[in-house]
């Protein structure tokens, strides 16, 4: 039987969370031998993972060798863990000519109660990890709860960690919102990377939930990685999902699926049908939630010196695939009425004015209060071997605040109008680099945008036309002049 199990694995294994069986006799256990075990059952890389509800947490771990058992042993005394969880085990392969055999572990967690701390550890008889603890989710006194949020975090130059990491568990963050590119790259070094990453994070995600969205930088092997390595909430593939906290709905999705067109787009199509009616469900649900979050890698607009999709004016995210425009999901967003939308990708930090089809709402005192576009946020510089990305130096007129140094956002969502976002300074030793507000003053302003928030929008914003150059070292004859110039210095 063993023999059989080690084939199937072998060609099984890059299929999401493909538990083993309950009943299966592993290599070691084959040999009937009291004196041999798992060569390698000690947990690691621990995290924690918001299981959809305040009562339900997910717990993940990983080990190189299987233990038979998947136990989380948990209690509010410390010295008293007397409930045991068992979950289930899957094998991941990742399809490199030398894979390495990681044992994922999971397990959920039920009927926690909100507020309450619990101490737990993760393991089997064949090891245990250190006692962590968390604290069940529960509204903060004053309202709300705090998020972390930042996309490219790698394990070389990772410059927010210890930050995060202390006001992990001093109990000043309740989540992190991760919003793509992990490790640089989980792949690497046959994996090893994202080993090293998720043991660095841990001192996060063993305390908080850590909620990731994919990143480019998780491409390989169609996003393999990824998709196995984390447990996310209402998905087995955790590439898009939803779950609500609090006044908030937060949508995951991926951007990735426009720039991986040779996937096929039966991806991009699925996800779409999937967004379209998640919003459905979503605003029929607004008096109970409020607040729509969105998180995606790639942003639809961006003013960095490095080229990329969201310096174009026709984003693929933003207006879908040429010609077509099939897919797009400014409209679908504005249509719904997502509130704010969260990215990263550019190494920077950069809040854009609330923003619509081209037209920037910059033009009252208050823009942030009831804004009739969505308010775009860009916080992508937690640290990575890629250092942070320049600014170009004359800024489309969408660009309200940046910042190219090192640091991550907190956010704090008080109740169903007040949300208050600030970007963290950890070059410059904690300092804050934006600190706004986005106000709705009335339930009635939490709905899909209507033709009188696009007449507000037109009247008081500035719309930018389809061939704008907001500076002439931008403007395509500007450029046209300097590269001839270029290939003449060249001949």
């Amino acid at each position: 039987m063993s023999i059989f199990f080690t084939f199937l694995l072998f060609f099984t294994s890059v299929t999401p969370h493909k538990y083993l069986p309950i009943d299966r006799i592993p290599v070691w256990k084959s040999k009937n031998d009291p004196n041999i075990g798992p060569a390698f059952g000690q947990p690691e890389q621990i995290r924690l993972a918001y299981g959809g509800d305040e009562s339900t947490y997910s717990v993940t771990w990983q080990t190189y060798d299987d233990t038979l058992k998947s136990i989380v042993e948990y209690g509010t005394d410390i010295s008293d863990l007397k409930n045991s969880v068992e979950g289930r085990c899957a094998v991941f392969l990742d399809g490199q000519k030398h894979s390495v055999w990681r044992y994922i572990h999971r397990v959920n967690l039920t009927g926690l109660e909100p507020g309450t701390r619990y101490y737990y550890h993760v393991g089997s008889e064949h090891g245990w990890s250190p006692i962590f603890f968390f604290t069940a989710l529960k509204e903060r006194e004053g309202g709300g709860f705090i998020y972390a949020v930042y996309g490219d975090l790698g394990v070389e130059n990772g410059r927010s960690l210890g930050t995060i990491q202390k006001m992990a568990q001093k109990g000043e963050l309740d989540m992190v919102l991760h919003v793509g590119d992990f490790a640089y790259n989980m792949d690497e070094s046959n994996g090893e990377t994202g080993d090293e990453f998720f043991r660095q994070i841990e001192p996060i995600s063993g305390y908080i939930p850590y909620m990731a969205a994919v990143g480019n930088h998780e491409y390989y092997n169609n996003f393999t990685h990824y998709v196995n390595r984390f447990t996310m909430p209402n998905s087995e593939h955790n590439l898009f999902y939803s779950y609500d906290l609090g006044p908030v709905h937060f949508i995951v999705f991926s951007t990735e699926f426009y720039f991986n067109l040779h996937l096929g787009y039966h991806q991009m199509e699925n996800q779409f049908n999937w967004l379209t009616d998640d919003l459905k469900k979503a605003n029929a649900n607004r008096k109970e939630v409020p607040w729509i979050i969105t998180q995606g890698h790639r942003p639809m607009y961006c003013s960095d010196f490095d080229g990329d999709d969201c310096t174009k004016y026709e984003s693929i995210i933003r207006t879908g695939l040429p010609l077509t425009h099939g897919y797009a999901l400014e409209k679908l967003f504005y249509e719904y009425g997502v509130d704010v939308e969260l990215w990263a990708h550019e190494h920077s930090y950069e809040r854009l004015w609330p923003v619509y089809n081209r037209t920037v709402f910059n033009g009252t005192q208050q823009p942030y209060v009831d804004p009739p576009a969505p308010v775009h946020i860009i916080t992508g510089s937690a640290g990575c071997r890629e250092n942070t990305d320049v600014f170009i130096e004359h800024p489309p007129p969408w660009s309200a605040i940046r910042s190219t140094d090192y640091g991550f956002g907190v956010m704090r969502v008080y109740n169903s109008t007040h949300l208050n976002f600030k970007q963290i300074n950890v070059a410059q030793g904690g300092t804050e680099d934006d600190d706004f507000w986005v106000i709705k003053s009335s339930p009635k302003h939490h709905r899909p945008f209507k033709h009188r928030d696009l007449k507000i929008l037109r009247t008081y914003g500035t719309h930018v036309p389809k061939h704008h150059c907001h500076h002439k070292s931008h403007c395509d004859e500007t450029r046209k002049k300097r590269t001839r110039r270029h290939q003449n210095r060249d001949e």
